[in-house]
């Protein structure tokens, strides 16, 4: 029998039948913006409450899939109607009103922010997300819509996702990759006005890759998402966006410069303008590559001109707080991919690697992603304050010269969009009582007051309803997982015993990284155990998470934990729930009394699910890192430890343990558990009005995006334009300047420096400081003359130093300059200053941005 050839397949698609009074369901089945609206999540519940379980809450998916007499009813039923006709009329009022933005910089109306993620983390309906990078751009999106930032998102589409886990007999996890059917997801393929599908292409080493562009609506922010499972493309390369974060290196460079070259070539082909870009994370760095090769193309300028106009526009967010986390690719595999693309950026290969490496002088230095992003942005942030500390530490080499405090990466602390996580209950109790002012701007903490206005009766029943709405939950995915897995008879029934809905239940669930330290609960199991065997004050552990296919570490304590809670006297009282993600999260955190978090510190950016909890009046109980050091307060939750970082992890987690389980036996459990004649723990209570008075209005993504909009996005869009002005003059200026600096800087010298006194100052008095300085070929105001001063320490450094500018007095003989300043002194104690000379350019982001600095 001879080979069997494929038949041509033609397609068509079939579209929901939807009577006439319905069909506002359909555009609104395709924007995000429902999930975030609980009167438009219970439209689409209300067709039919089973298949909405059934299909995952996609109601996409539910359209297609529902029975068409329940449609034909429900296009009759008045009250169905006037349900649908309020939600559209909101969702409408959204898309055209005027948001917090366009009130509050009318001046600076051109702004386009292009918003790049390897992951988006929207809803569970649309699983492309691994976790927590994932979910904040996903709330970025949303945050942005609310707020009226003009913004546009570019990511890419991935058939199979993240994969799914599931737990085989003996704990381990296993990961599945289903495919996604994307035509039955809340996307659409974008079209050209011929009707043709919009492509773009990427060239690749052995050939071009096409990319088919589809879109996703955020209520007003498009997300658009790359797709190269097409039948143009090479087998290999359909499979670029088959996996999140699958594949070897070589796949993971191949989906960088799709999501980068091919993202900035899809917002081109749709006429897609943006002024200002947003690199969150390293993984979409080429896109600042392929904006400076467009420059080039359109002018007859050098790649130092144009890359000073695409810096000033460019913004990069970290969130790794490790160099292990940063995507590092060899110099050979680069070159294989960059070799005919770096022509056209008009350099030599020593010129292109030196952009990604740390050491510029290190020929063998891997190409690191993050070193490539901060390079070619002038606006650079951490995600929390203890991260941004970390990210200056970690990123110094950068600028040797700078003291860490001074390198040039800031910190905006991430947030959660608030309304997306909030429970119904708690949502209600808050629109009753905070007369949904709290809504029109959720950080508004005046308005977030009113929450001590909220009797204690009604707030706990709204959270004990949370909490029996997880537990019945729960059960029936035990129930699921342990018949999948072929459990006994006896142990799918246990399914239907586990957890008490009046018991104090804490929840753990985040990515299973061994610095998480998912396990360090059970370090003393025999503690542990003395805690779950006290029926007086009960007490219960929610675990869920997943591991990187690859993270063996990772899996090994997902076992530790699982087969901990199956023991016969633990399982009640212990559940691990597979496949975490968003559906699972908001359960959690909705529903347990307690959010725990145990990283090793520093190695949590931010960690923003105890902020979602927070969002529910769920007490954290955390170790002090990412926003916790931030958040934390002794009348809002609890601290692990003190703080402190320790070279001795073994140590570090045995005082961390011990500190986990005192707090748990004599203040937590004392506190939920202290209640008066009518069963209601008022102190417990109190703690949560408190963070919902001061955690949810700080910690969301509306003010976190508006800090972006004043922070980097408009000061970034006034820079570009000033740089950009007249073909790019004062870009090309500033090129040129930089180039002159570097070239004199060899030969300015400090040749003397003269203090007024004798050495001995009271408090009150002043210190005059005259510095003689050469420099040759430059003009006074080519260079900034400091003063670092402070008091010293026992080591004879400068603490908590002060910067002063000091001013230009005279010229002394040709190229030598006197420049003078003044020392207050204002405390007692030993002083001393330093001299410095920096680049004084005004069009510079940073001073330190040449890398010139001169110490005397």
């Amino acid at each position: 029998m001879g080979d069997f050839a494929s038949p041509t397949i033609r397609t068509f698609q079939v579209f929901p039948d939807l009577p006439e009074s319905l069909k506002p369901l359909n555009e609104l089945a395709h924007n995000i913006w429902w999930m975030w609206h609980p009167d438009g999540v219970e439209l689409f519940r209300r067709l039919d409450r089973k298949l909405w379980e059934d299909v995952y809450h996609n109601p996409v998916k539910l359209l297609g899939a529902i029975d068409q007499e329940k449609l034909a009813a429900a296009a009759l039923d008045e009250g169905y109607l006037a349900h649908l006709g309020r939600v559209y009329m909101m969702f409408k009022a959204h898309l055209s009103e005027k948001g917090w933005y366009q009130k509050a910089h009318t001046e600076q109306s051109k702004l386009l922010v292009a918003y790049f993620s390897a992951e988006f983390g929207l809803h569970e309906s649309l699983p492309i997300y691994s976790g927590g990078l994932g979910i904040l751009a996903g709330d970025h999106l949303k945050s942005a819509s609310e707020i009226g930032l003009p913004l546009v998102a570019v990511g890419l589409l991935y058939r199979q996702g993240y994969f799914q886990q599931y737990l085989s007999a003996d704990g381990w996890q296993q990961e599945a990759y289903p495919e996604l059917d994307f035509y039955n997801l809340p996307i659409v393929p974008l079209k050209y006005a011929d009707g043709s599908d919009v492509h773009v292409r990427v060239d690749m080493p052995e050939n071009a890759v096409f990319c088919k562009v589809w879109k996703a609506s955020v209520g007003r922010i498009p997300l658009y998402l790359l797709d190269t499972n097409l039948t143009e493309n090479a087998p290999a390369d359909r499979d670029i966006t088959s996996r999140l974060y699958g594949g070897g290196t070589e796949m993971r460079i191949k989906q960088e410069i799709v999501l980068g070259i091919g993202g900035l070539r899809a917002l081109e082909a749709l006429n897609v303008q943006p002024n200002i870009y947003h690199m969150n994370e390293g993984h979409s760095a080429f896109l600042a590559l392929e904006r400076i090769r467009v420059l080039l193309n359109e002018r007859p300028i050098t790649f130092d001109e144009a890359r000073q106009q695409v810096m000033a526009t460019n913004c990069f967010t970290t969130h790794t707080p490790v160099p292990a986390g940063i995507d590092m690719f060899p110099p050979d595999l680069v070159m294989k991919y960059f070799r005919s693309y770096i022509p056209s950026l008009k350099l030599d290969e020593e010129g292109f690697l030196a952009l990604g490496r740390e050491d510029v002088t290190n020929s063998k230095q891997g190409f690191s992603m993050a070193v490539l992003a901060i390079r070619l942005a002038d606006s650079i942030n951490g995600v929390s304050w203890l991260h941004g500390d970390v990210s200056r530490k970690m990123w110094h080499t950068l600028w040797p010269q700078v003291p860490p405090d001074e390198v040039p990466i800031k910190h905006i602390t991430n947030g959660v969009h608030v309304r997306s996580w909030f429970s119904p209950d708690i949502q209600f109790v808050l629109d009753r009582y905070l007369s949904g002012k709290w809504m029109t701007d959720p950080t508004d903490q005046t308005v977030w007051e009113g929450v001590n206005q909220i009797p204690d009766e009604e707030l706990w029943r709204a959270h004990e309803r949370c909490r029996e709405r997880l537990v019945g939950w729960v059960r029936g995915v035990l129930r699921e997982q342990l018949t999948r897995r072929g459990g006994s008879y006896e142990e799918v029934q246990t399914a239907d015993e586990v957890l008490d809905p009046e018991a104090l239940t804490i929840g753990f669930a985040r990515r299973f990284a061994t610095y998480k330290r998912g396990a360090l609960l059970m370090r003393d199991q025999d503690r542990l155990m003395r805690l779950l065997e006290d029926t007086k004050r009960p007490i219960q552990f929610v675990f869920a998470g997943k591991a990187h296919p690859a993270d063996h570490e990772g899996k090994e304590l997902i076992k530790t934990i699982v087969n901990f809670a199956r023991s016969a006297n633990v399982r009640r009282r212990m559940v691990f729930l597979e496949n975490y993600d968003i559906n699972v999260a908001r359960y959690l955190v909705q529903g347990v009394d307690v959010w725990l978090n145990t990283p090793r510190r520093p190695y949590e950016a931010s960690g923003t699910s105890g902020m979602k909890a927070a969002a529910n009046g769920v007490l954290n109980l955390s170790v002090l890192d990412g926003w916790w050091v931030e958040g934390y307060a002794p009348d809002l939750g609890w601290a692990i430890g003190r703080g402190e970082s320790y070279s001795d992890a073994n140590y570090q987690d045995t005082i961390e343990s011990n500190s986990l389980y005192d707090l748990l036996e004599k203040q937590i459990l004392p506190l939920f558990y202290e209640r008066g004649g009518d069963n209601i723990p008022r102190p417990w209570i109190a703690r949560m009005k408190n963070c919902l008075r001061k955690l949810a209005p700080v910690f969301n993504t509306n003010r976190m995006v508006r800090e972006y909009a004043e922070t980097f996005y408009v000061p970034a869009l006034i820079r570009g334009e000033r740089l950009g002005a007249n073909n790019l003059e004062r870009s090309i200026e500033l090129a040129h300047t930089k180039d002159h600096l570097r070239y004199k800087w060899s030969g300015i010298k400090v040749v003397g420096v003269h203090s007024s006194g004798n050495g001995n100052f009271k408090v009150g008095d002043s210190v005059k400081i005259e510095a003689m300085i050469d420099l040759p070929d430059l003009k006074p105001d080519d260079v900034a003359v400091e003063l670092f001063a402070g008091s010293l320490n026992a080591t004879g450094q400068i603490e908590k130093p002060t910067l002063l500018r000091m001013k230009y007095s005279q010229q002394m003989a040709p190229g030598r300059h006197l420049f003078v300043g003044e020392i207050s002194c204002r405390s007692s104690g030993r002083q001393g200053y330093s001299i410095r000379v920096v680049p004084g350019s005004m069009d510079l982001a940073t001073p330190f941005e040449p890398g010139l600095i001169l110490w005397n």
